[in-house]
């Protein structure tokens, strides 16, 4: 099976530390969220790769070269000259792409098993992974006007956000923009038409690196998460 990764992406909200490089380059615990996502794909058995490259892509493609051997992956190399969203990204790998396949966003990292992503029924077109929505700000606790306690930053577990890893069949391309985004595109669509699945995980490490805070809180969690060598 074969991973995309998407990595298309500015990163404006990181700014200084993508003036230089691409988002999945950033460095989290000395190592960048690329290989962080490769080294839990493999983890897996997944050692193909596609990467959809865009903003700062040269930087990309060298440093996937430079490590890919290191890495034991393969590795092909999609090029936007211009913003094609996520969905148009997708469909423009379609012929190297005709078998299903999992499909990550290039700027998050987890621990989440891909094997029970998988497990959709027949029906299913595709199968997007869900995880509780953590509260960016502390919450209190009151009885009345007394105040009982402070949560920080609680786990909400009765709203779920989409997490940003999908399995996709390849009858996905059907539905697939040529421009835009699988997300607000593509889902609603197969949602519609009772072909998107749902995998809900509770306990699993999941962060989307999006501020320079994303940076610094990843990188004091990621080694008490990921042991690889």
């Amino acid at each position: 099976m074969k991973a995309v990764i998407l990595a298309g992406g500015y990163g404006k909200r990181l700014r200084p530390l993508t003036d230089d490089k691409p988002k999945p380059l950033i460095e989290i615990a000395g190592k960048p969220i690329l290989e962080w996502q490769i080294l839990w794909l493999k983890s897996f058995g997944i050692t193909s790769f596609i990467i959809l490259a865009g903003y700062k892509k040269e930087v990309l493609v060298e440093w996937v070269t430079k490590n890919k051997a290191r890495l034991g992956i393969e590795c092909l190399f999609s090029m936007e000259e211009e913003p094609l969203g996520t969905g148009g990204a997708i469909y423009q790998v379609k012929s190297f792409l005709n078998e299903d396949f999992i499909a990550v966003n290039g700027d998050i990292l987890t621990n989440l098993d891909i094997r029970e992503l998988k497990q959709v029924d027949e029906t299913a077109i595709a199968s997007i992974s869900l995880v509780p929505l953590r509260s960016p700000y502390g919450v209190v606790q009151t009885e009345g006007d007394k105040i009982i306690k402070f949560v920080e930053k609680p786990v909400l577990k009765d709203y779920w956000i989409n997490a940003g890893v999908y399995f996709l069949k390849s009858s996905i391309f059907e539905y697939l923009p040529e421009k835009g985004d699988i997300e607000r595109m593509t889902f609603p669509t197969l949602a519609e038409k009772g072909l998107l699945r749902g995998k809900k995980f509770e306990n699993v490490y999941w962060r989307s690196i999006d501020s320079v805070k994303d940076v610094e809180e990843a990188s004091n969690e990621i080694p008490q998460v990921f042991n690889f060598e």
